[in-house]
């Protein structure tokens, strides 16, 4: 079993885990859409500690912003004032991950994992929780694994991400089995992409241009997979080099940010080429470690989990220079 630095440290490396013409991804309402007027205070500081959020999305519809917990499961709003309160709680809920809302169908998905993995205990788990975004109630409980045919019995898994195209197919991605799931609106699993073992991906933080491709971070590489032909997935020439990727997220204005777990700032990219190459278009630093990020209005709020500490855990908006 690794000691407990070790496993910080794991962690925090691997969670620490969403156009025509100038690839600005205007035409999905997932992206474009206008959220409410908001009042969130530059940072929050939740009013306790141990839920160790790792995603983090707004919910425009309902004016809140929620975060995944590994160690409790549950789904939680972090209120403006630091408060805490359950959004969803659901027993097969193991360490709630990545999360997603899908405004279009009223739903949030939830990756599910179980982080014990880290500390080698058990292969880890791979499942997607989809649920209703107004009441909370569950909708679906998907066993990813399932779709791997003949699975080796120590394989071990960690679903970390999730990101929903138009049509309302979901895409997970399995940091542990270097893979991304593919799931349909009748809630059927199967493996959509999974790279060759000689050059692994790692996948962690995912997102859908509406063009028809996913982009899939993994460790310094961001990784182009075409929907109709995955087997095409070529890595975005960058303009500089970006350890530690973890969460994606489009911006209101089209750029893509990037939060670096590793150095501490979310970088903002733009590409002219359909993604084959990117363009580097504002950098945000932020001091505590970050994992992933929510846009709110016009603004991003960058979740910071406190993975080595027992400080309690915030949500901070970023300024780009």
């Amino acid at each position: 079993m690794m000691n407990r630095l070790l496993v910080t440290l794991c962690l925090a490396n691997v969670v620490a885990a969403c156009g025509s013409g100038s690839d600005t991804p205007q035409s999905d309402p997932q992206i474009s859409a206008e959220p409410e007027e908001t009042s969130f205070p530059a940072n929050i500081i939740a009013e306790r500690g141990g839920f160790i959020p790792e995603g983090v999305e707004y919910d425009a519809e309902n004016r809140r912003i929620l975060t995944g917990s590994l160690s409790e499961g549950s789904i939680f709003q972090i209120h403006p004032d630091g408060r805490v309160t359950t959004a969803i709680a659901d027993p097969d809920l193991v360490s709630s991950v990545g999360i997603e809302v899908d405004s279009q169908r009223n739903r949030l998905l939830v990756a599910n994992s179980d982080r014990a993995v880290f500390e080698g205990v058990g292969t880890g788990q791979a499942m997607l929780g989809i649920y209703d975004l107004s009441t909370g109630s569950r909708i679906a409980m998907i066993d990813l694994v399932g779709a791997i045919e003949d699975a080796p019995a120590d394989m071990g898994h960690f679903a970390n991400d999730v990101a929903v195209a138009a049509d309302g197919t979901a895409y997970v991605t399995d940091t542990f089995a270097n893979l991304v799931y593919r799931v349909d609106t009748d809630h059927q699993a199967s493996i959509f992409y999974q790279p060759d073992s000689a050059e692994p991906l790692g996948p962690n933080g995912i997102v859908v241009h509406p063009d028809g491709y996913l982009l899939v971070a993994g460790g310094e590489t961001l990784w182009k997979v075409p929907l109709d032909s995955p087997n095409a997935a070529a890595p975005v020439a960058l303009p500089e080099s970006i350890p530690g990727q973890d969460g994606l997220v489009w911006m209101p204005d089209g750029r893509l940010a990037i939060v670096s777990n590793s150095s501490n700032r979310v970088v903002a990219l733009t590409s002219s080429d359909g993604w084959a190459t990117a363009q580097l278009a504002g950098v945000a630093p932020y001091e505590v470690q970050g994992t992933t990020a929510a846009v709110v209005g016009d603004d991003l709020y960058v979740v910071h989990p406190h993975f080595a500490d027992e400080d309690p855990p915030s949500v901070s908006r970023v300024t780009f220079q």
